[in-house]
């Protein structure tokens, strides 16, 4: 199987050399053709076309993601490529409904679907080990606040960081949120004010069957990397993330002890490995897409109506940004 990649960043790299181990023949492409040409050395794959290939994996920057994935399209090649599926709901618009025409399957990525924790939640929820689910709380939190260039083109905090928890929240529940009434503050550097932007976050969602949700996010969680998800249900309660490596300390004196997580990376290093095997049984024909431009769709209207939310001070219910 040939599969090419297009885009050799931070994550790119870390696929190619996932893809490198697992495919016979791995086409790789960047921007910076020394780049690539260093890269293809290190794991003796090769430079070339990506799109001449049985998949893609597309790991560009945001704003090219829609054009890669109508290129893929009108070939007709399966398809992996980073969230979001485009950087506006006009242009993710445009992509699903190319993909409906085309029928091309394409698979958002969305790594938190493979992560350990929360795939055990989903299936203790639907088991019906939690009884009757009544609260969620999502807490993403970064040790330390992205450059400020980045910031200025990310979108914001709510379509850039929090869309990862606006996805696991419709796949773990099985649910979709109603309404969302968003905050958020600046207490650290002026470019977050500059871009528009927040560096503390916050959200109260109420979902279609009444379950509460409360969201928090920072870009200064200075302990480390922390990524969590609770679940409260009339049996039991279940919290994703609690390891030795969560940077949390108990004021009764509990410590996880092990070295925090430096970043989103290496907590869902893992994840990322399991992302890459699902999308190749995808392009084999062995499985549907496990994260389909519709779902990349529904987390970012969620994110659209946090950040309206946020801008306007008042309740948003999703009816108002869904197109």
């Amino acid at each position: 199987m040939r599969v090419g990649l297009l885009g050799l960043g931070r994550i790119g790299v870390f696929h190619a050399a996932t893809l490198s181990t697992l495919v016979d023949d791995l086409v790789v492409s960047d921007m910076d053709h020394a780049r690539a040409e260093e890269v293809a050395g290190r794991l003796k794959v090769r430079v070339g076309d990506p799109f001449d290939a049985d998949a893609v994996v597309i790991a560009t920057p945001t704003s090219t993601h829609a054009e890669a994935l109508l290129r893929a399209c009108d070939l007709g090649v399966p398809a992996f490529c980073e969230k979001p599926a485009a950087p506006s709901v006009a242009e993710t618009l445009r992509v699903a409904e190319a993909v409906e025409r085309s029928g091309t399957a394409v698979h958002i990525g969305f790594q938190r679907r493979f992560d350990a924790g929360y795939t055990a939640a989903r299936d203790a929820l639907r088991g019906d080990e939690l009884g009757e689910l009544h609260r969620v709380h999502l807490l993403t939190a970064d040790p330390k606040p992205p450059a400020a260039e980045y910031v200025a083109l990310s979108g914001g905090i709510f379509r850039d960081c929090h869309i990862h928890d606006f996805d696991v929240l419709r796949w773990v529940t099985g649910r979709e949120v109603d309404t969302v009434y968003a905050t958020g503050s600046n207490r650290g550097e002026a470019f977050f004010t500059e871009a528009g932007d927040v560096d503390t976050s916050a959200a109260l969602m109420t979902m279609d069957d009444g379950t509460l949700v409360t969201l928090q996010g920072s870009r200064y969680n200075g302990a480390g990397y922390d990524v969590r998800m609770e679940l409260a249900g009339t049996r039991a309660t279940w919290a994703v993330g609690l390891g030795d490596r969560t940077p949390l300390r108990s004021a009764e004196g509990f410590d996880p002890g092990g070295e925090p997580w430096p970043d989103f990376q290496a907590r869902f290093d893992a994840a990322y490995v399991a992302e890459m095997h699902a999308f190749l049984a995808m392009a084999r024909g062995e499985r549907e897409s496990p994260c389909t431009v519709q779902d990349a769709l529904a987390a970012l209207y969620l994110a659209e109506a946090a950040d309206l939310s946020l801008r306007e001070g008042r309740p948003i219910h999703l009816l108002e940004v869904v197109k």
